[in-house]
């Protein structure tokens, strides 16, 4: 025997292993064996398809609602008037955030977390400096960036505030803090900041704690809300924000009666989903909502606040609310309007004075102007709900319904078409299989 040639043995053996491997009877027995799990297999295969398509239809219906095509169009116009830049020297967004001229860090004390950042801006004037001094002191322990609009224009007097160095101060004659917003505090400038608080001048702050505040906000899913106001408040116009005083928290109110009723069953403002425009607390995406919503030449705001409801991502009677355990004075002071400068008086108004007839007087000529800016707002809404034929009121009930059965209906029109295509192709194999025969 030649060493390292197999042996005759060795070569019988492995002649009979072969003819037991290809024997047909053993073939035909182990096929019959694999034909469920290759069922199965073919079953899961075509379920795992089925789902993957209906997850990517559902998927592009969904960014097809929250990226219009007009915004589409709107992106793709940007991004043609920047074909001449490198796609990674390009940043779309900014902050509020001071930079000193020496230095690479910010103004911002070493040790301070810059995570959870927040945004505080109010339309302020020189008369109300004590009051916003005492309110600016509670939010800068908590990490704010504080952003003062000067409607006055009178800044230089504001110096001397040990923290004014720190804020951001925009100056303005006689400019409400919508003007302002619009102008000021863009989406794209105020990105890094997780909550936006948009407030008045003229509130107390003596038993708010922002940090608190925010905890409840957090814990409860508050996209838009606002402190509630104290019982001791000047002006109180809607009971939602009047304070419970046995809550933390409430995002309906109930009212029995008068003109209005409100019951556990409204889904209205301001029965539920409702704050005022004194002291809104928005989030970053509601706030990219809301901003879009200000109207950019009605500069008062009337009429905005029932339709803020709209931008708090998602239900708004579960999204919007009042906190209770942190609660603010609504102090009422009026001085927006006070640094008009007076007209020269004329014979003529000297004239009218004698017969009795009054002068100029600015506070009425502003709740005027905000009277006609209310129905200007509401006309631009009707207008924009009857134009848009695709838009779906989400509050309504009937929009639930409608989902459900555009749901359902697109569901059955895909479950059908499978039918039709099914029995197309078991009609072609029954053809098939006659014409065979």
């Amino acid at each position: 025997m030649i060493h390292g040639l197999p042996s005759m043995k060795s070569i019988k053996s492995l002649k009979s292993l072969v003819r037991k491997k290809t024997n047909p009877q053993e073939v035909s027995k182990s096929g019959w064996k694999m034909k469920p799990f290759l069922a199965l297999m073919c079953t899961a295969l075509l379920i795992f398809w089925y789902k993957t398509t209906n997850i990517q239809f559902e998927q592009t219906e969904i960014e097809e609602t929250d990226y219009p095509f007009d915004m589409a169009k709107e992106s793709e116009a940007v991004n043609d008037k920047l074909k001449g830049l490198p796609r990674g020297i390009i940043q779309s967004r900014s902050d509020l955030e001071l930079k000193p001229l020496w230095s690479r860090s910010s103004l911002r004390s070493k040790g301070v977390e810059m995570t959870n950042r927040n945004l505080l801006a109010i339309p302020v004037g020189i008369k109300q400096k004590g009051n916003v001094d005492a309110l600016v002191k509670k939010f800068l322990p908590a990490n704010f960036t504080i952003v003062l609009f000067h409607y006055d224009g009178n800044m230089d007097k504001w110096w001397d505030l040990e923290w004014s160095s720190k804020a951001i101060h925009i100056v303005a004659h006689n400019q409400t803090k919508w003007w302002f917003a619009k102008r000021f505090l863009h989406p794209d400038v105020v990105s890094i900041y997780d909550y936006i608080f948009l407030w008045d001048e003229d509130l107390g702050v003596e038993n708010f704690n922002p940090e608190r505040y925010l905890r409840i906000v957090k814990s409860v899913g508050l996209e838009i809300s606002q402190p509630a106001l104290d019982h001791n408040s000047t002006e109180i116009h809607h009971k939602i924000t009047l304070r419970s005083r046995t809550k933390k928290f409430h995002r309906r109110v109930y009212i029995n009666r008068g003109h209005r009723r409100c019951s556990n069953t409204s889904a209205d403002p301001p029965c539920t989903g409702f704050v005022e425009g004194m002291a809104p607390v928005f989030s970053k995406a509601a706030w990219f909502c809301t901003w879009n919503l200000i109207q950019n030449d009605l500069v008062h705001g009337w009429g905005m606040d029932m339709k803020l409801g709209y931008c708090a991502q998602g239900d708004r009677t579960k999204n919007v609310g009042i906190v209770d355990s942190e609660y603010i004075v609504h102090q009422g002071i009026q001085t927006l309007g006070e640094s008009v400068p007076e007209k020269k008086t004329t014979a003529r108004d000297v004239r009218a004075r004698r017969h009795g007839h009054t002068t100029f007087d600015s506070r009425t000529e502003i709740r005027r102007q905000s009277t006609w800016e209310l129905q200007t707002f509401k006309e631009r809404w009707s207008k924009a709900v009857e134009e848009d034929n695709n838009w779906v009121d989400p509050s309504s009930s009937s929009s639930m319904t409608k989902r459900t059965s555009n749901g359902n209906n697109r569901r059955l029109r895909r479950g059908s078409s499978h039918r039709v295509k099914h029995k197309r192709t078991q009609e072609t194999s029954t053809t098939t299989t006659t014409k065979h025969k």
